[in-house]
């Protein structure tokens, strides 16, 4: 069985953070491990409060997984300041960690800030580098690229200015502009455009951390990054269409999950 660890913040809502990245590891056949970042007190409509872990035991949790059940894909996620990448990146290098994604969270889906100032530089200096793929959103892809992004055009410019500093892709989701959720993916020049309708659902809360699990998973699984990717954006337009209600306690049956073959690609 495949192995795919997931460093981030807990979710007490169960919609974000580890929480989902391990039920979507569940659902794809691998087996999640966690490496905890910070605890947050949120829900769909905000955070309230975060504790952030010492990073001598952010490097511990890494030393326990790693010397014991070595992961075939690591996902990154909430990683709120500077001290804590650094520690994560020289644990990432000091065991050659393979199919590392960074997912740069830096904001909620509320609108709650989730990264101190001091951690950008950590991030592109530090984690970037090590990434196979790096999947912002477009807020987070302009804070990166220094300019808003508000069409598909500004979307490969970004990509290409972002993705000239690191050895691996840029994917960008273009879920925040108007239309299709199409994203982008970028690597050395090579443009590759993933077509999807947008699905009506204001439930997206933990979408973002849905994808980029789902991303290292299938890359854990051997896919290679282009067709990961395309199985990762299907897994998630399927979660969306299924349109969970908590409300009144009915749920799709992910094991009837199944990834479409082709298409969405152009």
């Amino acid at each position: 069985m495949k192995r795919v660890l997931t460093i981030a913040g807990s979710d007490s809502s169960g919609g974000a953070g580890i929480q989902a990245d391990l039920k979507t590891m569940t659902c794809l056949g691998v087996y999640g491990m966690s490496v905890v970042t910070a605890l947050t007190a949120q829900n769909t409509t905000g955070v309230t409060g975060v504790v952030e872990a010492p990073p001598e035991f952010v490097a511990q949790q890494l030393d326990c997984i790693f010397s014991d059940i070595r992961p075939d894909a690591v996902k990154i996620g909430m990683v709120s300041s500077g001290a804590i990448i650094r520690v994560i990146a020289a644990k990432l290098r000091a065991y050659q960690a393979a199919h590392i994604v960074v997912d740069p969270v830096m904001v909620a889906t509320s609108g709650s800030a989730l990264i101190q100032d001091d951690a950008l530089s950590a991030l592109r200096e530090d984690l970037f580098p090590l990434a196979e793929a790096i999947t912002p959103n477009l807020p987070e892809g302009a804070r990166l690229w220094g300019a808003p992004i508000r069409k598909q055009e500004e979307m490969c410019q970004a990509a290409a200015a972002i993705g000239a500093e690191l050895p691996g892709a840029v994917i960008l989701k273009g879920g925040h502009l108007s239309g299709a959720a199409d994203d982008l993916l970028w690597r050395r020049g090579e443009v590759c455009w993933y077509r999807a309708p947008r699905v009506d659902n204001p439930n997206n809360h933990g979408s973002g951390c849905t994808l980029s699990s789902a991303l290292a998973s299938f890359l854990a699984l051997g896919y290679p990054l282009k067709e990961a990717f395309r199985r990762a954006k299907a897994y998630i337009t399927a979660c969306m269409e299924a349109g969970l209600d908590l409300g009144r306690g009915r749920g799709p049956l992910w094991h009837n999950y199944a990834v479409p073959e082709g298409g969405g690609i152009s």
